[in-house]
């Protein structure tokens, strides 16, 4: 993807205040950045959110705007991290599920790693879709009514999603292609 070829666009990063999965949120954040476009990243409360390297403590991160101040209409992506904490901190609160539900319905590119599937879940937007996520979601999805399958990345739609970390460089080109491909 070229430097240049999503420059105005801006995407959304949604985090809780602690427990994301560090690789995870820099490697779509550096994509992104690479491809021209914007990140910024959303939490569930202003000022820093503290990410993990699997059980370590990892970096901070500074919050860019509060999910409950923002809109759909101020983004033209969505990519949800993982981290076990985040997911499911994630999915208790209401106004980081609403996102990620009006996100979702509005057709625009989501992509959802890991444990992030659990937003997807809980906004009640997976029924009739196929998707990934850590093994231990499938439960979950299928009760959802999604399809849940084992592969590195799976795009149904509007909607990316993979596994793990190891599955990065094909969960970023997967987005990536579908940000370049989407009005």
């Amino acid at each position: 993807m070229s430097s240049d070829s999503l420059t105005g666009r801006t995407i959304a990063f949604l985090v809780a205040t602690e427990g994301i999965e560090q690789v995870e949120l820099t490697g779509p954040w550096d994509a992104v950045e690479r491809a021209g476009a914007t990140p910024l990243l959303l939490s569930t409360e202003a000022g820093e959110v503290q990410a993990f390297n699997h059980l370590d403590r990892g970096d901070t991160f500074a919050v860019d705007k509060v999910v409950g101040d923002v809109s759909v209409g101020e983004f033209d992506g969505l990519v949800l991290p993982g981290g076990v904490p985040n997911g499911d901190a994630l999915r208790m609160s209401e106004p980081a599920v609403g996102f990620v539900r009006d996100f979702m319905e509005s057709g625009k590119p989501v992509a959802a790693i890991c444990h992030a599937i659990w937003s997807l879940v809980e906004a009640d937007v997976v029924r009739g879709r196929e998707l990934t996520s850590w093994p231990s979601l499938q439960t979950d999805v299928r009760n959802a009514g999604g399809s849940w399958v084992d592969r590195e990345v799976v795009v149904d739609g509007n909607l990316v999603t993979s596994r793990k970390p190891d599955d990065l460089p094909a969960f970023n080109r997967e987005f990536m292609t579908l940000l370049a491909t989407s009005g």
